[in-house]
């Protein structure tokens, strides 16, 4: 039979464990030093609150350790702490998701749970089919997602132009200096020489 409730059998579910209580005594186990040893960093106040990977001043891991190699400024993206991220969006989700006629944009995707936030940029994707006239607007598209966009009579509108790799600006060089007196006198040499009248030849006596 189960032991009746009143004030003098309660006990709480779990155990107690008593706290440990340090500097009360050598008796206690946890007198004198409580704990901490003699002297050192470890036995000051704030120790504890070291950052991950200190290692007491000298030159930590991290700081150690050999770095990959590369280019890492922001002219290099995306390569280094300066890279880029496109969040991809396929096309069978956006059919699956949106209804014929709707207006894909990236507030649209962040509401039907493609998208977290619109930190990032979106690059729609050309996986699975697309059954629906859309008016997609994303930060990036590839070939075969516009494609597919455009021949369901949709629209896809990237809000970022492609960038042609092929197409690299030449400065125009300047011609050397040097040249110019050379043509000048070489000019002049022919000038003369083409306005020099002609002379008769003698005539022959008999």
């Amino acid at each position: 039979m189960a032991e009746e409730l009143n004030l003098s059998t309660l006990k709480p579910a779990q155990a107690r464990k008593d706290r440990k209580r340090v500097g009360r005594g050598l008796g206690s186990g946890k007198g004198r030093y409580s704990g901490r040893g003699i002297k050192g960093q470890k036995s000051r106040a704030g120790s504890k609150k070291m950052p991950a990977g200190f290692e007491g001043g000298q030159m930590p891991l991290d700081m150690r350790a050999p770095k990959l190699r590369g280019n890492t400024s922001a002219d290099a993206m995306p390569i280094g702490p300066f890279r880029t991220y496109q969040h991809p969006v396929n096309l069978r989700d956006l059919d699956r998701l949106f209804a014929d006629g709707d207006t894909v944009n990236i507030e649209a995707m962040v509401e039907k749970g493609l998208l977290k936030n619109t930190k990032a940029d979106v690059k729609v994707l050309g996986s699975g089919e697309l059954t629906k006239k859309l008016s997609v607007t994303a930060h990036a598209f590839s070939a075969s997602a516009r494609e597919k966009i455009t021949a369901a009579g949709g629209s896809a509108t990237a809000l970022k132009e492609p960038k042609d790799p092929r197409k690299k600006k030449h400065k125009a060089k300047p011609k050397p200096a040097a040249e110019e007196p050379e043509a000048e006198a070489a000019a002049e040499a022919e000038a003369p020489a083409a306005e020099a009248p002609e002379v008769d030849a003698p005539a022959e006596e008999t």
